[in-house]
């Protein structure tokens, strides 16, 4: 099974809860799985042959959350090329705001210029129409772990 690193970037807990939710669902399936809030650079590039899932809410205007805006800009000046690195990304936002999701973006559009190779799509979950985000994000979890475990 896989080692799975869970990358959390939150405001006011949800996209922790995410996370969480995740971590459980993945460990079922008998993945190594660890959740990392306030992460460093050396934490990311463990997973760095192996899969990283990143879960992170927008701020208002549509930054990275200080839990995880120092591993993104980390990750900018000295990630370097990751091609084996596998990811998928879950991100929260509110589309009554003018960025939505846009860390969850911001996220995805740099692993791909570092070359990983993103498994599955992006999810993005809207706390406007959807108040419990682990209702949307255990199914795309579930499927999530299948692409993986199909290679």
């Amino acid at each position: 099974m896989a080692q799975i690193g869970i990358f959390v970037g939150t405001v006011y807990g949800n996209a922790l809860l995410v996370a969480e939710e995740a971590e459980n669902l993945l460990s079922e399936r008998g993945h190594q799985v660890k959740v990392f809030e306030d992460a460093e650079l050396s934490s990311w590039l463990a997973y760095r042959e192996q899969y990283v899932l990143v879960v992170t809410s927008t701020t208002v205007q549509g930054d990275l959350p200080d839990s995880i805006a120092p591993l993104f800009a980390a990750l900018r000046e000295k990630g370097g090329h990751q091609p084996a690195l596998r990811y998928g990304v879950i991100a929260l936002g509110d589309s009554s705001y003018p960025h939505f999701c846009g860390a969850g973006q911001q996220f995805d559009a740099l692993l791909q210029e570092m070359g990983a190779q993103r498994v599955g799509n992006v999810l993005q979950i809207d706390a406007t129409e959807c108040p419990e985000p682990e209702v949307l994000s255990c199914p795309w979890v579930e499927q999530w772990a299948g692409l993986v475990e199909a290679g």
